[in-house]
Parts: structure tokens; sequence; C-alpha cells
């Protein structure tokens, strides 16, 4: 599940690997497009007691042969990332034994300026490595507000949406992409998809404001077949991300936040001792009865079945 907009970004290359050769298409880079693309795991811990994860790894099949798609996320500059990075190329490079090009996607031109640093262990003039990251931030990034054009790359369109979540004309972005989005049958998979991932893209810009005005979600929403399958991923992440002694606060995190977000878009007003009752439950049989209360109550007094 997509719990932060952290996530986004690499979601949108998990939904629509082929995204990435159409951005740096149009930068000019020549990328071969994709003819099969396999979604590898994403841990790349040896047996040594260090934990390395990078966010996406994707193989992809193109004519002129196979080669390893890296995604990374990145808000801020970070002094770990660099080498974190050159370990990822490296050891994947040395797992798969073909080609591997990391590319880094950012929400802000500092940070993108930041990660397009090569990463070099060297000592004096003597290189032995070098690590190219190719950076894919509101600089390169192209801003879609034709309307063609984003209903022919509606990935590409939501991907031009969260990188340029601060730019004045993230107005005209967003009404594009909502106009491409209400055009899709309400039922439609990718309707719900990219309406979701642009609003947690946004985070707390104020452009998400705008967006939610533009898109609202219907409550019938809540009880459709997608939203069950993420309130079960929702579910199943808690329990996966838990380690042993914090298995419980993990899936609890994981289900207050969907608890939260189903009231946000359905435009349940919450006090701040509601938000509180709700963060601060470890009782997880009671959180699953406020997950599904959320879906059809009306006030938050109904989501705790409160007289």
């Amino acid at each position: 599940m997509v719990s932060s907009r952290h996530e986004v970004m690499h979601r949108i290359f998990q939904h629509d690997p082929t995204v990435f050769a159409r951005a740096f298409r149009a930068l000019g880079l020549p990328f071969p497009d994709p003819m099969e693309v396999v979604l590898e795991t994403c841990d790349l811990t040896e047996i040594k007691p260090v934990e390395r994860r990078v966010d996406t790894v994707l193989r992809i099949e193109s004519a002129q042969g196979s080669f390893l798609l890296l995604v990374e996320a990145q808000q801020r500059d970070d002094l770990d990332k660099p080498a974190a990075w050159a370990y990822y190329v490296a050891y994947c490079h040395a797992k798969y034994r073909i080609p591997v090009i990391l590319v880094i996607v950012c929400h802000d031109p500092i940070t993108a300026k930041w990660a397009r640093r090569p990463i070099r262990v060297e000592v004096g003039d003597w290189v032995s490595m070098t690590v190219l990251p190719f950076v894919l931030g509101p600089d390169n990034v192209p801003i879609v507000t034709d309307t063609d054009s984003a209903a022919a790359d509606i990935p590409l369109a939501t991907l031009s949406a969260v990188t340029h979540a601060a730019d004045p004309r993230i107005g005209a972005i967003l009404n594009t992409l909502a106009t491409v989005l209400k055009r899709l049958d309400p039922g439609d998979e990718d309707r719900v998809i990219f309406r979701e991932l642009t609003e947690l893209g946004l985070g707390a810009t104020p452009a998400a404001d705008l967006w939610r005005k533009l898109m609202p979600v219907d409550s019938s929403f809540f009880r459709s077949e997608t939203a069950r399958r993420v309130r079960a991923e929702a579910r199943a992440e808690g329990l996966a991300e838990g380690k042993a002694e914090g298995l419980v606060e993990g899936k609890a995190e994981a289900l207050t936040g969907s608890i939260l977000r189903i009231l946000t878009r359905r435009g349940i007003d919450l006090t701040d001792a509601d938000r509180e009752r709700i963060t601060s439950c470890t009782d997880l049989a009671q959180l699953d009865v406020w997950l599904e209360r959320a879906i059809t109550a009306e006030t938050a007094t109904e989501v705790f079945g409160d007289r």
C-alpha cells in the first residue's frame, strides 16, 4: 500500500515501468523501449547484519538486451545516500551480471542538483569506481498541461504533477490531469490509482487541497473491490514491516493511517482528541472495527461507536 509521499515516485514506475523511457526520451537520452518488465526483489541485504533496501528494482528486457533499473525517491540531501547508491549499483551488477541504471526522482531542484553529483570511489587521481545517477526532478520532467498529451500518458502526467507541486503552473497541471481522469469510468482502476498517487505525492502542499477539490472521492469507492484490496494490503504491510518485538506497533500504524485517510477523504471532521484516540490505539481488533466503520460513518462519533 502506498503510505507516504516518498513511495509515490517509485510506485508510478512499478505501475508503468515504461514511464522512465518516455521521461528520458523527452530529454533526448537514448534508452531502449522496454519489451518486458519484471519486478525483482528490493532486498539487497547480504549475510552481514546490515539491511540494504532499494525502493524499486525492475529488470528490463529490450531489443538491445537486458538491464536493471533501480529507482530511488529522494526528498532531501542525505550524506549517507551516495555510498548506499554505489552499493546498490555494484551489488546488482555482481548479482545479475547485466548493466544497471540508477534513477533518482526528486521533488525539488536543489535536491535534484545534489543527487546529480557523480559518486566516486577514489584515492588521489585514481578512480576505482564512478556511479552516475540519472535524476528526474522539476527542472527536467516535462510540465504536462495539454489534455491530449496527458490522456496519452497518464503516468507521465502524474509524475509531472508530483514533481512540480511547488510550481506556479501546478493549477493548470492538476486541472489537466483531473480532466483526463474524470473521463475514465469511475470504476476504472487507473482512475483510482492515479488519483491516489497524485494526492499522496502532493503531500501537505497547498496543491493537495486543490487536488482534493478537483478529484473528490465518492464514498462508494471505499466499498469497492479496489478499496477492499487496499485495506487488506494495509493490514499485510503492518505485518510485513513489523519486527519481532514491534509487530503489533507496525500493524497498528498501518491501520491507523488507513482510518485517518479514509475519514479525511470522506470529509469527516476530526478533533485533535479524535486523532489522538485513533493514533494512540494499539488494539488491533478495535482498529479493524474502526476501519470498517470509517467507510460508512457520517461522524466521528459513529466511527467510535459512542452514544
